[in-house]
Formats: C-alpha cells, sequence, structure tokens
C-alpha cells in the first residue's frame, strides 16, 4: 500500500525531481488537459474529484514517512492546478495565463493560504493549494470576462 500512496503523491514519480517538482507537476496537468480538451471538458470535475480525495488520503498516509508536506508530494499542485483551470475555455494564452497566477499564489501564499497549511495530514498538505487554485481561477475568469487578451 505504501507503494500506491507513493505513486499517487508523487504523480507516478514526478515529485523525485530534485528541483521544481510542482511546476513540473502542474505544467504536466496542463499538457493532459491540452490534449484531451479535443473530447470535452466535462471529465474535468469528476477527476478532480478523486484527486482531491486520493490527495489526502495518500498525502496522509506519508506523513508519517515523509513528513508534513514534504516536497516529493506534488499530487497537491496538480488538484491546484486543476482548480484554476477547471471549466476554462482550453485555449493556450489562458493556460499559460493560469498556470503563472497558480504558481503566483502557491508560492507566495497570501490571503490564507499559509495558514492552510496548518491544517492536519493530508488535508494541510492538499488546502493550501486548493486555495491557491480557487484564487488563480477567480482572477483568470476576470481576465478571460475582461476581454484583456
Amino acid at each position: 500500500m505504501r507503494n500506491f500512496h507513493k505513486s499517487i503523491a508523487t504523480v507516478c514519480g514526478i515529485g523525485y525531481i530534485d528541483k521544481g517538482a510542482g511546476s513540473v507537476a502542474a505544467v504536466a496537468y496542463c499538457i493532459v488537459l491540452f490534449f484531451l480538451a479535443a473530447y470535452n471538458t466535462l471529465w474535468q470535475p469528476v477527476v478532480l474529484t478523486v484527486i482531491l480525495v486520493a490527495g489526502v488520503w495518500s498525502a496522509g498516509a506519508l506523513e508519517k514517512i515523509w513528513g508534513h508536506d514534504n516536497n516529493k508530494i506534488v499530487i497537491d499542485e496538480v488538484a491546484g492546478m486543476m482548480i484554476t483551470l477547471l471549466l476554462i475555455p482550453v485555449k493556450l494564452k489562458y493556460i499559460i495565463t493560469g498556470f503563472i497566477l497558480f504558481r503566483f499564489f502557491d508560492i507566495v501564499k497570501p490571503l490564507g493560504i499559509k495558514k492552510a497549511e496548518q491544517l492536519p495530514a493530508g488535508w494541510g498538505v492538499m488546502a493550501d493549494d486548493v486555495l491557491a487554485g480557487i484564487y488563480a481561477y477567480i482572477i483568470l475568469r476576470l481576465i478571460i470576462a475582461s476581454n484583456i487578451f
């Protein structure tokens, strides 16, 4: 079961990348979204729900081994990126803007994001990225609605 949790939490090993694993995991999701968009985007809420549940479960299980919010755990970045781009028109300009916004909120951690990390076990690991994704989503929606580009 430990290998199962490691596979989920590291997104099939991306988390083992020495530097920038969170960004790589977020970019990996962007690439998947871009290529799956031809089918439709209705799968996104279902997959997001599965990712959130699996992320809380696996991150919580691995906390006992790796400690709280270890850098190898990148499923939270995937979840945050999924929230950022949830049902957004799949255009490269929006994917790139969403990525930049999400990484900004995830790294700077303003507006209660830092405090969300303090939740216990897998909840804290996932919560800060969920909030970062929500803030990035709101700004991205405003950008799209205002036709800035």
